[in-house]
């Protein structure tokens, strides 16, 4: 299986080159005019290109395998298999494929070679310059990533299980036999987490290498951005499920009570989404207006740099983190070259393609007025590149010289948030606004008249929020300052009461007007639609979605935003929690007291100790019963699962869900004298950000798979008309 595994990797490193080769010389020869060489070679490079894939596909398959037949021949199968049995045992296994370093970039390089083969097939039967140049440069960025396997001997995914890990009679020692998955990551939102973000890394190459292809064939119409903005907003749907996943397998499993600690590993996924957004906006300006041509250009690989970062930080050892890979100097040079060579091909190609991508000659594709749609793209994609690169400036802070600015620091969470806060909330602010505006100049006469009827709703819906902010949220924030400790610290490290309070308070009125923008521009589409097809409601509402699904995504998506921010700014800023330790008496199987926090009581039932997994696993679970103002709510049952083999420890949460506030109960064991060490915390509003999350993703569904009735055969005079009848103004806005 080793050997095998291996020749498929030199298979795919070989027709990496040869693709590359293939193309590189046919888009020669045929700017020699030589057309019909240059274009059978520029098959055989289409053609090359998917025997890549394949060979990859190989390579995956022989892992899996291993890992569903317990076949330890393979080092890192018998590292990252996992013993977990049940209906989502098969699940576990084959997480396996991208549960390490070698996996993970192995099952990565297999999803690039997948973009690729679909670009190479789409253009197979007629090659065009764009595709092939763009198919060119994408291999280039596979070949770096296979050159890391095949060249790193840590990075290897197909290394022989050493002699040491078996006894003479073949079976495996005692050592050996505790290897295995981390028990954290046998978790189903765990398990599909990695592959949904890997997902998105590696379609972010496409309009990458699109933006390249475009400057190297010198071609600044529209045509790059139409080829590529589908796979943009498919892999940043994707990040987006990975990101939330991520955050729900924090939340239940890790036992601290909260879904984004701003750790090094969580940042690195979040930079290529911030500047993802900026992307598709860029785009929806360069496809309708013909705008914003050099700067979605340079985002482009400013977003593709940003991917590589991720798996720089997480791979290279250059900062610590609990998610992190053991470092590797190959990986270090190789990805930190392909960031720099990223960034350099877009800098020099605009250099040389200066005046190509520049805006009209007319200046009808300036930018005339900051009150206009494109003065809100404008701000929206500084806001997302200022804030993913201050994000990725503290995140790798540790590793700077310390002369810098937080050079050889750490920075806390605390600093994070003293930056995401204001400036998410003023991003969502010029969110807002921009449905109101139009392209060109906004006259304040329309403008308010299109404001009157949503602001008076959003301050309907901002008065309830207030209510509830005043009566529940600032006098948990009061009782946590009160109390003082660790909580009461780090709490009043985030600023003054009146600023902390009121950059919540501005929050619910930014969501507010958000969501009721939104929700009057869905209304808007959808009554025009039916105005025009004189059909009724129903009718309307899916001809929008068959006929108009970028608008209405878009919108969709600014209406789940507001969501979000309701529920983020309850569950990060107002969470109340309380550690204590109940005194237990085991020969009367009896608690001393019961739990107190806020107005909940947890009142002790009892415990269990079980075996699950044959016998491998031991589960110690505590079990309350939950009162809420003396009223009956439910049971919870938080336990400790404890691996006897690898003697990991997990701590599996409980979590009550009511409709405003989650109470979220973690058992951590039990302390020298016997007594239960209980982690209580009640998390304000934390529904509506699954809420809003899940709408955001059907949302940037539709948008994605909407499909336009127009043909590609459009001039692009007559494909910005069309786009702008439709109301297709915030494609992808999400």
């Amino acid at each position: 299986m080793s050997t095998i595994g291996l020749m498929g990797l030199l298979v795919a490193f070989a027709g990496v080159a040869v693709s590359v080769l293939c193309l590189l010389t046919g888009a020669i020869l045929g700017r020699k005019g030589e057309s019909s060489l240059g274009e059978t070679l520029t098959w055989g490079g289409h053609i090359a290109s998917i025997l890549t894939t394949v060979a990859l596909t190989v390579c995956c398959g022989i892992l899996v395998y291993c890992f569903f037949a317990g076949d330890y021949s393979i080092e890192y199968v018998l590292k990252q298999h996992s013993n977990a049995e049940g209906t989502l045992g098969w699940l576990f296994k084959l997480s396996g494929l991208w549960a390490g370093r070698e996996g993970s970039l192995l099952f990565w390089a297999w999803l690039i070679s997948v973009f690729n083969s679909v670009v190479a097939i789409r253009d197979l039967k007629s090659p065009r310059k764009l595709d092939s140049m763009a198919l060119m440069v994408s291999q280039l960025v596979l070949a770096a990533f296979v050159g890391v396997l095949l060249f790193s001997e840590s990075n290897m995914p197909f290394t022989v299980t050493p002699q040491k890990y078996y006894n003479a009679d073949g079976s495996l020692t005692n050592a050996a036999s505790m290897l295995g998955m981390n028990s954290l990551l046998e978790h189903w939102a765990m398990a599909i987490h990695p592959p949904t973000l890997f997902v998105g890394y590696a379609g972010l190459t496409i309009p990458f290498a699109y933006a390249i292809a475009a400057l190297i064939v010198n071609d600044p119409s529209r045509e790059w951005v139409v080829r590529s903005q589908r796979y943009a907003l498919f892999s940043w749907l994707f990040l987006g499920i990975g990101i939330g996943l991520g955050a729900v397998w924090a939340y239940v499993v890790l036992g601290w009570g909260g879904y984004w600690g701003w750790d090094a590993v969580e940042n690195a996924s979040l930079l290529s989404w911030l500047v993802g957004v900026a992307l598709i906006h860029s785009f929806t300006v360069y496809r309708q207006r013909g705008a914003f041509k050099r700067w979605s250009v340079m985002c482009a690989c400013i977003t593709f740099a940003f991917v590589i970062v991720g798996t720089f930080i997480s791979r290279s050892g250059l900062v610590q983190s609990v998610h992190a890979f053991e470092g590797d100097p190959v990986s270090l040079v190789l990805f930190g070259a392909l960031i720099v060579v990223a960034l350099l091909a877009g800098v020099v190609g605009l250099v040389v393609r200066w005046k190509s991508f520049g805006p009209a000659a007319d200046g009808s594709d300036e930018v005339e007025n900051l009150l206009s749609k494109e003065g809100a793209y404008y701000f929206n994609n500084v806001i997302m590149v200022v804030f993913a690169t201050l994000l990725a400036y503290l995140t790798v802070s540790s590793a700077l010289p310390g002369f810098l600015p937080f050079g050889g620091q750490t920075v806390s969470s605390g600093t994070f948030n003293a930056i995401a806060r204001p400036l998410g909330v003023l991003y969502l602010a010029i969110l807002a606004v921009c449905p109101l505006l139009v392209w060109g100049k906004t006259l304040r006469s329309k403008f308010l008249k299109q404001a009157r009827i949503p602001a008076i709703c959003a301050l309907v819906l901002f008065a309830v929020l207030a209510v509830y902010w005043a009566t529940y949220l600032v006098p948990s924030y009061n009782g946590i300052i009160a109390a003082g400790g660790t909580a009461a610290e780090e709490l009043a490290s985030d600023g003054p009461a009146w600023y902390y309070n009121g950059l919540a308070l501005v929050g619910f009125f930014v969501a507010s007007m958000l969501l009721f923008n939104s929700l009057f521009m869905l209304g808007r589409i959808v009554r025009s639609y039916k105005e025009s097809h004189s059909c009724g409601a129903a009718a309307a509402f899916g001809g929008c979605l068959r006929n108009r699904p970028a608008s209405f995504g878009g919108f969709l998506s600014h209406a789940a935003m507001a969501v979000i921010l309701v529920g983020l700014i309850g569950s990060s800023m107002y969470v109340t929690e309380k550690v204590a330790y109940i005194g237990y008496d085991e020969a009367t199987d009896t608690a001393s007291e019961s739990f107190q926090i806020k107005d909940y009581t947890l009142e002790y039932v009892s415990n269990s100790v079980t075996e699950v997994n044959n016998g491998d696993v031991i589960m110690y679970t505590v079990n309350y019963d939950a009162y809420k103002d003396g009223a009956f709510i439910g049971q919870v049952s938080p336990s400790v699962q404890l691996a006897q083999k690898t003697q990991q420890q997990k701590l599996v949460a409980s979590v009550i869900s009511l409709p405003t506030e989650d109470l979220f109960v973690v058992y951590r064991g039990v302390n020298n004298d016997g007594a239960f060490s209980m982690d209580v915390r009640v998390n304000p509003l934390i529904s509506l950000v699954w809420a809003g999350f899940g709408l955001l993703m059907i949302g940037v569904c539709v948008a994605t798979a909407g499909r336009r009735r127009a043909s590609r055969k459009l001039t692009d005079a007559q494909r910005v008309a069309a786009d702008e009848a439709s109301g297709e103004s915030a494609s992808g806005a999400a």
